[in-house]
């Protein structure tokens, strides 16, 4: 009894110091998101704030990290452009009621067809963006107000209090495992520009994070179908893509910490978290592979830490803003800089040469497109690619072998699945012209899978019969033999017994 209180005490003060760790990491993020869909920093931070909040109360993933995100941030540029920030919200609330209700229907079940070739470019891909946003944190703005990349000490201060950063992270464990490694690099590096009075950028430099109470306000927008068809597309892609990315974190999350979560419940955290996003002028967002791997490599394995992630976050906003605009820049770069070396699959490298080409093209393929394009393009082009090598490579397994019965039956043995990918080498077996007037096709090594298949059986028969052969199916499983009798096919499923079908 004791034993376990002890071990909830310190899942407890694990969860909240990783959350206090992550809300930091996530000041910074949330305002360089906002900025790229070219909203108010507020409106990013209100987003981190509510649906980290909501999601990880109602979520299905404990220990997973939301918040405003970038691969949602690249499409609502274009709305808020073209539209304005009313309609934004309008489509964040809409983009959370098709989260809830795929989440209702239990679509998250699909995510099981993601092969893990397509996992691992995937967990590439978001690395190598989140490393690429970095680099942004190497530009400063000249005397003009226009931005350039950093040079002559500046640029080494940067440089070597990310080090530090990063050295801090990787070595403290070693020696100190009761505070998170992220946390205290945060806490020196800041304590050290402060005490020696190192000019290098901070957050301050990016955007203020002061802000009062969200306020509850309906969208400002035409109740009538013009407007419905207008913010329609964005909400589907952005629950499309917030999905995919929810999902596919926690997936990742549940091979890193060894336990499982529940993705239709997530859907549907997701979803209530977007809707009350919507109503409280947030940008929406969804999971954040950085900040819940962060999150996990500082012990946060429970809800605590990302509720205390997303009430931090929200203190920061309304009482210490001017403490938290003092963290510089580095600090947080070299936090993310290790969650990239964490996140980066880099026995996938070892692996491309072990592997099937096939395999090897998917992970760089799905890496590339989720750099080049999004994530929702990518898995999609994975799971495309995948699907047809699968196709391909079972299509090149149907093959048959023959036998000359003493009755003068011709038996087609079958082996490998009849499906639409190999009804051509099906096909190609059966030579109507040498066979006798009587044949077999015995499917006890194959089955019968799709439309396609029961399409061109039907198909041999037909010319069979134009040539007066009898042709018997046998030995079919029964529900293929079930499909097709609805089809308008006699078949046995019994080799004893032989059926006139032409």
């Amino acid at each position: 009894m004791f034993s376990y209180i002890r071990k909830n005490k310190r899942s407890l003060r694990s969860d909240i110091l990783s959350g206090l760790t992550v809300s930091l990491a996530l000041v910074p993020e949330a305002v360089a998101f906002a900025l790229v869909a070219d909203v108010a920093p507020l409106v990013g931070l209100y987003a981190a704030f509510i649906i980290g909040l909501i999601a990880s109360i109602f979520g299905g993933r404990p220990g997973m990290i939301s918040g405003a995100t970038g691969a949602l941030a690249v499409v609502i540029v274009s709305l808020v452009a073209t539209h304005g920030i009313e309609y934004l919200f309008a489509a964040v609330i809409l983009m959370g009621i098709i989260q809830i209700l795929i989440g209702v229907f239990r679509f998250g079940k699909f995510m099981r067809l993601v092969p893990h070739p397509v996992m691992l470019g995937f967990v590439n891909g978001l690395a190598i963006i989140i490393f690429l946003a970095q680099l942004d944190r190497f530009k400063v703005h000249d005397s003009m107000g226009k931005l350039q990349w950093m040079q002559g000490p500046t640029l080494w201060i940067m440089i070597g209090l990310i080090a530090l950063s990063m050295c801090i992270i990787h070595f403290l464990p070693k020696f100190v495992k009761v505070i998170p490694s992220s946390l205290a690099a945060i806490f020196v590096v800041t304590l050290i520009v402060k005490l020696f009075n190192i000019d290098t950028p901070s957050i301050s430099d990016i955007a203020t994070i002061k802000g009062g109470l969200p306020e509850f306000r309906i969208p400002a927008i035409p109740f009538s179908w013009a407007a419905f068809k207008v913010i329609f597309p964005y909400a589907l892609i952005l629950s499309l893509i917030g999905l995919i990315e929810s999902l596919m974190t926690l997936q990742l999350i549940d091979e890193v910490t060894e336990t499982r979560g529940n993705g239709n419940r997530e859907c549907v955290g997701q979803g209530l978290a977007n809707v009350v996003t919507g109503f409280f002028g947030g940008m929406g967002g969804c999971a954040m592979i950085g900040q819940s791997m962060i999150n996990v490599n500082s012990g946060g394995r429970g809800r605590t830490s990302g509720i205390t992630a997303a009430l931090l976050l929200f203190f920061y906003i309304i009482v210490a803003s001017t403490l938290i605009e003092m963290i510089p820049i580095a600090a947080l770069v070299g936090v993310m800089f290790m969650v990239v070396l964490c996140t980066f699959e880099w026995s996938s490298i070892r692996i491309l040469k072990k592997i099937p080409k096939s395999d090897a093209f998917i992970i760089v393929l799905v890496s590339a497109v989720t750099v080049l394009t999004d994530l929702a393009i990518a898995v999609a082009c994975g799971v495309v690619v995948s699907a047809l090598v699968f196709c391909w490579e079972k299509s090149k397994q149907v093959h048959y072998d023959v036998k000359m019965d003493t009755d003068g039956v011709k038996t087609y043995h079958i082996h490998g699945p009849l499906f639409f990918g190999s009804t051509k080498s099906f096909q190609s077996i059966f030579d109507r012209k040498k066979d006798p007037k009587k044949i077999a096709i015995d499917f006890a090594d194959s089955r019968v899978c799709d439309h396609s298949a029961i399409e061109v059986i039907s198909t041999i028969i037909e010319k069979y019969h134009e040539f007066e052969i009898e042709v018997t199916l046998k030995n079919l499983s029964p529900d293929c033999q079930n499909a097709i009798e609805k089809a308008g096919l006699y078949a046995t499923s019994k080799g004893h017994k032989t059926e006139n079908i032409g």
